[in-house]
């Protein structure tokens, strides 16, 4: 059994409705594909270029840390055989620790980032749906969807959204 959202649903009815209550007149549908927008547009690469400053250090110095507990896990499996239990115990014990350390800086970081992109792509997705209203009420579409499982060219503005993104200051 194939499903349906409640949005494909209410979309059908809308273009359903306009075909039968206008024949005469010709639906004006348009399609944007939003990933594109959130990867090539000038205002999302900003962002992504602004994330990337941001959180660069604390990457550099996770890997780092990342890199420290390879080599003290290295160095205590090949120095195991010849170490005393107690020494050993020690050490490993150490090298849980470090690496339980590890992981919860890499989780915070993990989750740090993902708040502030989510903040940094809020704004430019404000944006984008600006411009596609501009494009909406001036080129007089009937419908613009964001979503779709196939869209042909003469329907996707995705290109024309995105050079209004990137000449809007």
């Amino acid at each position: 059994m194939k499903t349906f959202s409640l949005n494909s649903m209410l979309v059908a009815a809308v273009l359903a409705a306009n075909v039968t209550a206008a024949p005469a007149q010709e639906l004006k549908i348009g399609y944007v594909n939003s990933e594109r927008v959130l990867r090539d547009a000038a205002p999302a690469k900003a962002a992504q270029a602004k994330l990337e400053s941001e959180f660069s250090k604390r990457e550099k110095e996770l890997a780092d840390t990342a890199a420290r507990v390879k080599s003290a896990s290295d160095k205590l499996e090949k120095e195991a055989p010849t170490l005393a239990e107690s020494e050993r115990g020690r050490r490993q014990r150490e090298l849980v620790e470090q690496d339980r350390e590890f992981q919860r800086k890499r989780r915070e970081f993990q989750e740090d980032l993902n708040q502030r992109k989510n903040e940094e792509l809020s704004g430019v997705v404000e944006r984008a749906n600006r411009v596609i209203k501009q494009i909406f009420e001036t080129e007089k579409y009937d419908v613009i969807l964001q979503e779709a499982v196939f869209a042909g060219p003469r329907v996707d503005i995705t290109d024309k959204v995105i050079k209004a993104l990137n000449s809007a200051k």
